[in-house]
């Protein structure tokens, strides 16, 4: 007996390992210069999209520079959970996260939509760019490209990423065919997004390494020993690049 799910997040994984492989080198580029220039990365998805943000942020093993959007009108939350769904198509919210968002330029902004089309990303990752911000879009284009754009400029999010890096799942993000029922169960996006928001963590620090960075700015687990201390110092010295308190 073989699980679905398992067997199709497998072919999953190894096309977009192949298929994104140039898109993820090209992001982790961006992101390795923005480290080294004591440069901001910051995270930004709505809904369960914003679950790739809480996977970044303040994790043992993760960079500290890693900054979190958090849309508290698009956490999961929420009460009534309906308001999620209101709340990101609402034009201008995007806009007012932007606005209250430090980004300078050369900084990075990670943003996570699987269909692209809702106004709350469109917005971020459109502000983000007029700041000189460069935009990282994980995204579903087969979905994306299906599927026209809830916002004004009528632009989905890809079209406003420097790098797009596409989960290839499938349109409606369920995954697998179950026999008698029309939608697929089981979404792909989240652990494909973790997959893909990790490697560029890992192939950012090797490429930091290999450029002669001695200590990158990754947190220490606080439950080794000395795992607090090691952190303080690099906090310190990336205390410009850090918006969040501790």
């Amino acid at each position: 007996m073989t699980f679905d799910y398992f067997e199709g997040i497998k072919q999953l994984i190894d096309t977009v390992e192949k298929e994104e492989k140039a898109s993820i080198l090209k992001a982790v580029d961006y992101l390795v210069k923005a480290v080294e220039n004591k440069q901001s990365i910051f995270a930004f998805g709505a809904s369960h999209a914003g679950i790739l943000t809480q996977e970044l942020y303040y994790r043992a093993g993760g960079l500290m520079t890693i900054n979190p959007i958090f849309g508290e009108s698009v956490l999961l939350d929420v009460q009534p959970i309906t308001h999620t769904s209101k709340m990101e198509r609402l034009v201008g919210y995007g806009t007012a996260l932007a606005e209250k968002t430090p980004f300078k330029e050369g900084d990075v902004l990670i943003v996570h939509s699987v269909s692209g089309r809702n106004p709350v990303t469109i917005e971020l990752a459109m502000e983000a760019q007029k700041k000189g911000v460069t935009t990282i879009g994980l995204t579903n284009l087969t979905y994306s490209q299906s599927v026209d754009s809830r916002h004004p400029t009528g632009k989905n999010l890809f079209e406003y990423s420097d790098v797009v890096i596409d989960n290839h799942g499938h349109r409606g993000d369920g995954m697998c065919e179950i026999d008698g029922l029309d939608m697929r169960v089981g979404p792909s996006s989240t652990v494909i997004g973790a997959l893909v928001v990790n490697t560029l963590v890992v192939e950012t620090v090797k490429k930091l390494k290999a450029n002669g960075m001695e200590n990158p700015p990754i947190f220490y687990s606080a439950n080794l020993d000395g795992g607090d201390e090691l952190n303080q110092k690099l906090i310190s010295e990336y205390k410009e690049s850090i918006h969040y308190e501790f």
